[in-house]
């Protein structure tokens, strides 16, 4: 084989040089924030109780916030039934933010980890400023 030191060295260079992204943040993983539930609303209350489950809510917010959006905006409708029966008033600010009033440690760190910009503050206040409610 004419040159097969060379080929090798240079596919060595190219797998090194192609892998020492993920070869330099080995055990370097970003960690979780750790989200605090400690707002004088929440610590004041007697039922320490989300609209819905905390594991129904870490996984499926996002989903609910565009269903409220909807049903809202689209359909006038401004009241939501949980799955335990009780009745909150669809809005984001005035339901959810009420008690998470701590957003830059609540919303943000999350999704600063998760690398996503909702788009709720183009319209409501908020942190980020925003439109009028």
């Amino acid at each position: 084989m004419y040159n097969g030191k060379k080929i090798i060295l240079g596919l060595v260079i190219f797998v090194l040089f192609f892998t020492s992204p993920f070869l330099i943040n080995i055990g370097k993983a970003n960690e979780k924030p750790e989200v605090s539930l400690d707002t004088p609303v929440i610590s004041q209350l007697d039922e320490k109780q989300c609209i819905e489950s905390a594991e129904y809510m870490r996984a499926n917010h996002m989903k609910l916030l565009n269903e409220w959006r909807d049903q809202a905006v689209r359909e006038g409708q401004t009241v939501y039934i949980s799955n335990s029966g009780k009745k909150y008033e669809i809005s984001l600010e005035n339901g959810c933010l009420e008690c998470h009033s701590n957003q830059e440690q609540f919303c943000d760190s999350c999704h600063t980890y998760s690398e996503v910009e909702p788009y709720c503050w183009d319209c409501h206040n908020g942190a980020k400023g925003g439109l009028d409610k």
